[in-house]
């Protein structure tokens, strides 16, 4: 299975009834396993999950706890990126040249790397270890 098709699968389950907005996420890891997730809303926003949150819970769920490369779908006119806290999510697992495909259900994609969609990450060597 390729990370498009466990994106676009996965996607099919997103629970968006108050958005709409569908979104469907996948991870490789170095092993070469594949994990998916989806959002999933709640009335009570922000209270939901986003697609690429559930696929990194799913990874370290399986005692993983390394991002070779993403995809990320959604039904959008063009490529839809990460939110912030999903760009930082994907630097904590994976290094900067990661690549990240966005991609839309028509076939539309950009590639990119985790580093270009947060330059400047917070990351261990920020935390004061005094």
């Amino acid at each position: 299975m390729t990370l498009e098709h466990a994106a676009r699968a996965v996607r099919e389950n997103a629970y968006a009834p108050y958005s709409r907005f569908k979104v469907g996420a996948a991870l490789r890891a170095p092993s070469g396993t594949i994990y998916a997730g989806c959002n999933v809303e709640n009335v009570a926003y922000p209270e939901g999950t986003c697609a690429e949150a559930g696929a990194i819970a799913a990874m370290v769920a399986a005692g993983e706890t390394e991002i070779e490369e993403a995809y990320v779908i959604a039904d959008a006119a063009h490529p839809v990126p990460p939110c912030g806290g999903c760009r930082q999510k994907l630097a904590e697992f994976a290094r900067g040249e990661a690549k990240v495909t966005l991609a839309t259900i028509d076939g539309a994609t950009l590639e990119t790397t985790v580093e270009a969609l947060l330059p400047g990450a917070f990351g261990d060597v920020h935390m004061d270890r005094a």
